[in-house]
């Protein structure tokens, strides 16, 4: 089944009466009006960006989803909420939002720690599908300067990436807010509190004397609207992610609040990278609000620079849409290199911050992120690696742990890598010859092993990098670097890092190296090492 969203729907509403204007410049709120973007040069060398997918669903320190699955009864969730905050018809989520302080955040210590890691760019969550913004909204009184910490959440991610010097990019995922919510509609189907409603239909006039009186928690869960084919389904939402498959669709007054909110956000942290988490274009084809946030987003950066420095990200985009936006992949990769710039969006754990997974040691090894990077980088990518944040605003042991190992060999073979193009290939080896496509949004990652016998390339100028994904015994053959693939003549090679000289020939087939003599380090990320090719 086809997922995308192409260019030729007309939308059902038109934004009207926006309190935000769209910013004049070439670009214009439509799909043709986009054309003549490019991923600017800044995004192409960086390759490698750090996420912090951080919001108030970490407080639960429950994993991922946590604002639907609380009102899903028998999901972890809902019991971990039973336990720490009380039943959902009492305690919806409006009220975790309340509890969470992120008392001990500190946003330069938390990008410091990005930044020695090799990160070139960072990015924040401004707000999630639980509709909270994490900003000085002007348009949405749920927010973290109200509410929870009392703190601009974005202002201060920002401050600590621009000191650090790097670009710092925003993540919008509200738009799906109208969907995602409709499970905090629903009641408990057996015990003591079947069929008493969860908190999701309160109104604003049922808030006298309580905390949050003069708040309308309509604003946040979105809820008044009839509910979409099989709401009550956790998994359903997944399918009506473009507004198909009988899919509740957000009416006029949804899409201008989020239109107003995303513009208001551009115009106060004039972010250098935007993502939605979205089929395309939030909203798009229900409203064209994703067009007028794209344009103005584009024509802010050409008013600012003089030219278009912006990154906009989308999912599922067509062929047309990838010369518009740049393609966003979700946990996977493209099977090949890539003639457009694209970007992966991965996680060491899951998206929000899970103690249970801490507690087992679960998150990726600094081993498995090296080879993500390598292999993304090779196809004209760049990798964006979400790191989970504690309710609290801290990282743990384990995750400091990652982003060390992974620094070291940035520090030490980071020059194939930043600022590096793609070579006439990928690479070769077994895991480019194992059918893998991507599914939707992407969702390919962990299916492929890769050997020593599979290799990645990058290029800069007259030298070629190869990288082995894993560190292999004796000689590593390179059939691309030969004389029957590669006109180039090779001067010089050398692994980066190594005083010692390898032996190497050539011949039609192949380029021929003597492996380095390394420690035996199965399992760290030193296992990928990278043989730098001189040609003429």
């Amino acid at each position: 089944m086809d997922v995308r969203a192409p260019i030729d729907l007309v939308p059902d509403h038109r934004v009207t009466g926006a309190a935000e204007a769209v910013a004049d410049g070439p670009f214009a709120p439509t799909w043709e009006g986009l054309t003549g973007y490019r991923a600017p040069d800044w995004f192409r060398d960086a390759k490698f960006g750090i996420w912090a997918h951080w919001g108030p669903q970490c407080a639960p320190e429950a994993g991922d989803w946590y604002a639907r699955r609380m009102y899903v009864q028998g999901d972890e969730a809902y019991r971990v909420h039973l336990q720490e905050y009380g039943h959902p018809s009492e305690v919806g989520f409006k009220d975790v939002i309340q509890g969470w302080r992120a008392e001990n955040w500190d946003p330069a210590d938390v990008v410091a720690r990005f930044a020695a890691a090799g990160a070139r760019y960072v990015v924040a969550m401004a707000n999630h599908h639980d509709n909270f913004d994490l900003w000085d909204s002007r348009h949405h009184a749920w927010n973290s300067t109200r509410l929870g910490p009392r703190r601009d959440v974005v202002a201060g991610w920002a401050g600590a990436a621009r000191a650090a010097g790097l670009p710092f990019g925003v993540t919008v995922h509200a738009a799906h807010a109208w969907t995602w919510y409709e499970t905090s509609r629903g009641s408990d189907t057996d015990g003591p509190l079947a069929g008493v409603p969860y908190d999701g239909a309160l109104r604003a006039e049922q808030g006298t004397g309580t905390w949050w009186e003069g708040l309308d928690p309509q604003d946040l869960y979105a809820q008044r609207h009839p509910l979409s084919d099989g709401a009550g389904d956790p998994e359903r939402a997944h399918g009506q992610w473009a507004w198909g498959d009988g899919a509740s669709r957000p009416d006029e007054e949804f899409c201008r609040r989020f239109h107003d909110r995303t513009i208001d956000l551009v115009n106060q942290v004039e972010p250098d990278l935007l993502y939605f988490d979205d089929t395309a274009l939030p909203l798009w084809p229900v409203s064209d609000a994703g067009l007028r946030i794209a344009a103005h987003f584009y024509n802010s950066s050409v008013a600012r620079h003089g030219e278009n420095r912006a990154v906009l990200l989308g999912k599922v985009l067509t062929d047309e849409q990838k010369t518009r936006l740049t393609w966003d992949v979700e946990r996977g990769a493209p099977e090949d290199l890539q003639e457009l710039p694209w970007q992966t969006d991965t996680c060491i754990g899951h998206w929000h911050y899970d103690a249970a997974l801490a507690g087992r040691h679960g998150y990726k090894s600094a081993l498995t992120v090296v080879q993500t990077l390598v292999d993304v980088v090779s196809k004209n990518g760049n990798l964006l690696l979400s790191v989970p944040v504690r309710g609290d605003g801290t990282i743990d042991q384990d995750e400091q742990d990652v982003l060390t190992e992974v620094g070291e060999w940035v520090q030490a073979h980071g020059e194939a890598v930043f600022g590096t193009r793609p070579f006439q290939v990928a690479g070769e080896g077994p895991s480019l010859e194992t059918a893998n496509p991507v599914n939707a949004q992407g969702f390919n990652e962990g299916r492929v092993v890769f050997t020593a016998q599979d290799i990645r390339y990058t290029r800069d100028g007259d030298t070629v990098y190869a990288f082995p994904l894993l560190l292999p015994g004796g000689t590593v053959r390179l059939t691309r670097l030969g004389h029957d693939a590669f006109a180039a003549d090779v001067v010089e090679v050398s692994w980066l890092g190594s005083a010692q000289a390898p032996q190497w020939q050539r011949t039609p087939d192949a380029l021929e190296v003597s492996a380095p003599r390394t420690p035996d380090e199965p399992g760290r990320a030193s296992q990928v090492q990278v043989l730098r090719v001189r040609c003429r």
